[in-house]
Parts: structure tokens; sequence; C-alpha cells
């Protein structure tokens, strides 16, 4: 007779076998097939990431439209002027249409599904996440009016932040702004540039070529106002100014337009410009440096050599994130995560495992044996190792085991600071909700959110891994488009390295 502690044992290891994707043949320590059992499922974190942005959508929403929660609004955006600027995704937790950090929104999403197509695809996400680029993509096209002319914000940004309102029941000004050859933005117009360039990417193999071709002559003519009229934006933005300067959103979009179309000439303004490009420790928003720097390595590593200097300040960029490299200049908590500052801090957690993420696959495609700093050597799988455990931070490997996005596990935020979450849905409370009722009786109610943002990811803890799930806290509590679109790729790069076999490596 087998005792029942062999049976157990038994279906302790068929469980493994099966968890771990084993053949027979294959072998592992049980140190790496734990590690597999415990790993997220980043299937389905992939997937709420992705459908986060439906519930972020501005306009008439399609039939297909998964949020139901959500229903029309601001339908008549830009008739002030006479143009159609309906569409888009509100930026965070309140109902302005920022373009600027809308189209960093869009280029994230881009990358994710050209460096991630595969692991996309297989997660059955590739058609959503198109869907969730082309969303954005459309809003920058309609913003594009002419040659000189982008409308970079909707709505009137102190106006709406003295409101508590759902989206749909919104009455706050729709005030439009705009950079022009009078009033440039070099900023906006160069990351409106590389957004476009990049999604031009996801779709023109597609079959009808009319969304490509307008992509990318939209990225084209951006990248020359862009350069054409330099200006700051933040000598003409009322939020999200830029304090970082336009170099790098002008090497960031040659970067991509050079990599959608290999014309000389947007390789030529890399080389030209590489000496504004120095070392950085953050990729953001704001400061696009990093990203063009793991651009133009790309091309390096391909066999343009001329380009060495990017690669030499995106391995300083590793190693001011990787700890015990000698170089940190970003701490990570007690808990492991990447800590940046005190507001909104995943939202750089995200992107630099966005980054890392792709540079350990580069690295690793390249045939190189890592990134030297003063204090270690990192190969790319201790890299790709390093950016799997944010993921994982995020998703719930952390000293309070909450997972940080909305709908994933049983412990996550409820009390997110985002308007239209937390007042009932306009299918439910169909009548109009006020902006002081909404600040009256919905804003401060330690109630849970009666809509559940699926996919949300949050501003996240603070330096100490604490983390109060207070709505009134936006600098923890509220969700930004450009946090959920950074992580989409470093999911899905996660994803990928644990179907591959487990490597041991510390870091």
């Amino acid at each position: 007779m087998v005792s029942m502690a062999a049976i157990k044992v038994c279906l302790f290891m068929a469980l493994l076998c099966v968890a771990g994707g084993f053949r027979a043949g294959d072998t592992a320590t049980n140190g790496d097939v734990l590690r597999r059992l415990s790993s997220p499922d980043y299937h389905k974190a992939l997937a709420k990431a992705i459908l986060f942005f439906e519930g972020q959508r501005s306009g008439r929403l399609p039939a297909n439209q998964r949020v139901k929660w959500r229903g029309d609004s601001a339908l008549t955006d830009g008739q002030d002027e006479n143009v159609n600027l309906t569409g888009g995704y509100y930026d965070a937790g309140d109902n302005v249409k920022f373009g600027f950090p809308m189209a960093f929104t869009v280029t994230l999403l881009s990358w994710s599904a050209i460096e991630y197509r595969d692991e996309v695809a297989g997660a059955g996400q590739l058609r959503h996440l198109r869907s969730a680029i082309q969303w954005g993509a459309d809003f920058l096209l309609r913003a594009h009016t002419s040659p000189t002319t982008l409308y970079t914000q909707v709505g009137d940004g102190n106006a709406d932040h003295q409101c508590w309102e759902r989206p749909e029941d919104m009455d706050t000004p729709r005030t439009l702004y705009k950079i022009t050859e009078n009033s440039p933005g070099s900023e906006a117009a160069g990351e409106a540039s590389a957004a476009l360039a990049a999604a031009y990417m996801v779709f023109k193999n597609d079959k009808d070529k009319t969304l490509a071709t307008q992509l990318l002559a939209a990225s084209r003519s951006l990248f020359d106002f862009a350069n054409n009229y330099r200006g700051s934006f933040q000598s003409s933005c009322p939020f999200y100014c830029s304090y970082s300067g336009f170099q790098d959103e002008l090497l960031w979009a040659s970067a991509w337009l050079f990599r959608a179309t290999q014309d000389g000439k947007y390789l030529d303004f890399l080389q030209d410009n590489q000496g504004s490009s120095g070392p950085a420790n953050e990729f953001s928003w704001d400061n696009k440096f990093a990203g063009a720097q793991m651009l133009a390595t790309q091309e390096y590593l391909d066999g343009r050599t001329e380009l060495v200097n990017y690669k030499t300040s995106l391995d300083s960029f590793v190693c001011a994130l990787m700890p015990n490299s000698g170089n940190v200049q970003i701490r990570t908590t007690p808990g492991g995560l990447l800590f940046t500052r005190d507001s909104v801090n995943l939202q750089y957690t995200a992107t630099a495992t966005l980054l890392l993420s792709i540079y350990s696959k580069t690295l690793s495609s390249s045939g190189s044996s890592g990134v030297q700093c003063s204090a270690a050597t990192f190969s790319p799988d201790q890299i790709s190792s390093f950016a799997t455990s944010q993921v994982d931070y995020i998703l719930g490997k952390n000293p309070k085991s909450m997972s940080y996005m909305v709908g994933f596990s049983s412990k996550l935020p409820r009390r997110i600071h985002h308007r239209g979450s937390s007042i009932p849905s306009i299918k439910v409370l169909t009548r109009k909700v006020t902006c002081n009722e909404g600040f009256s009786s919905w804003f401060p109610t330690s109630d849970p959110n009666p809509n559940i943002h699926v996919g949300t990811i949050v501003g996240g803890p603070d330096g100490n891994d604490q983390f109060s799930d207070n709505r009134g806290d936006s600098s923890h509590s509220e969700p930004a488009t450009y946090i959920n679109a950074a992580f989409v790729g470093a999911c899905a790069a996660a994803m990928g390295q644990q179907l591959e076999e487990p490597v041991v490596s510390s870091y």
C-alpha cells in the first residue's frame, strides 16, 4: 500500500513539473522550481494592465468597450476652435487630457508591442494592446492640425482639480492649449513625433496602410516642427512642464524615426548631437535621455559604432540602478523597490524596469557579457532578474504582501484617487453628481471605491514600503497612464523570462 505521505510527495512533484513546464530530461534546482511556483501570474497581470486603458478613455466609447462602468464623455472637446479633439485618454485620476504625457504613454505602449510582440500575442492580448495604442495615437493625429500647430491640453487643470466629478458629468471649462511657431514647445512636439513613429512600427504591416501612412507622415512633420521652431514647453505649459529641456525629446524622436524609416538624416542627427546626451538616472515623461540611449545603443550593437557614447551613458544608467554596483544613485527600499522620489514613485520604477528589461534582452542577443560597474559586472540574466523583482514587488511580493495593481489580488488599493472610480457609475447613479457633491459625499468617505478600476497601478508605497490606501493621498494612491504603459512591457518581459530556463543569479 502506498502511504499518504508518498502520495503527497508525488502530487507535489507533479505540480512542480506542471508549473515549471518541465519535460523529460530537464534539470533544475528545487530553488529554481519553487521560484517559478511563487511567481505572480504575469499573463493575468498583463491583461489587466492593458484593460486599464479602457477605463481612462475619453470620447464616445466603442461597442466593444469592456470597462462597463464608464460612459461617453467630453464629446464636444475642441469645438471652441472648430477642431475635433475628442478621444484620447484622461491622464490620471482627473478629467484633463494632457498631450505631453499621453504621447509618452503611446510611445511606451508601442515599444512594448514592438519588443515583446510574441509574449503579448502568446497571452492573447495583442489586439487589445493595439487598440490601446490606436486610441491614443488617433488623438495625437487629430491634435496636429497644421505643420506648426499641436494641441497639447484639453481642459482647465486648475478648475478641474477644484471639482470631484465623473467624466460623464464634467462641466468644467474644456480650455484648449496649443503650441505654434510663435509659442513653441519642442518637448511636446518631439514626444508626439516619437509616439507616432513608434505606433507606425506597430501598424506598418497591416494590410490597410492608411493608418500607418498617416502616423509616419505626422511623425516626420512633428519632428521638423520640434527641431525647426525650438523652444521649451516650460514657457507655454500650465501643467506637465518640462524641466529637462527639449534636447532629450529631439534625440528620442530622431532615434524612433531612424528605427522606423532607416532615413540617414535621423541617424546623422543622433550622431551629431550625442554630446548633449549624458548619463541619467531616471526615465520619465519629462526626461527621455535614457530611452534615446537605449535605442541608439541597439544601433551601436548592430554595428553603428559611431554611437558609442550612447552605450556608455546607458551603462551608467544601469549602474545607477543596480544594487551593489558601486555607483548606485537610486536607492531601493528595505523591501527591494527602486525608489526615485516620494511622489508617484512607481512611474519611475516601471519605466526603469522596462529599460532594464529591454537592455538585458539586447545584450543577450548581441552576445555581450554584461555591464561593468565600479564594484561589479552584471550579466544580462542578472539585470533581467532584478527587473523581474520590480515587477514582482508591484504585484505583491513586498513587505505588505499587497498588489499595487487594482483587481490583481485580494489585498490591493481600494480607495484610489480617481474621480470616475470613486463615484457610482453613471449607469447606476443616473443623475448628475455635481462638483461640490463629489467633494462632500464621495471624495472624503473611507468606503472602497464603488467602481473597481481593474488593472490600475497606483503611485505606490513610500520609501519604507508603507502604503495607507488613502484617496486623499494623490502622491501614492493616484494612477497615471504612463505607469501602466511602462508596466505592460516590463510585465511581458517577466513573462518571457519565466518561460525560459531559470538561472540562479544574484545582484
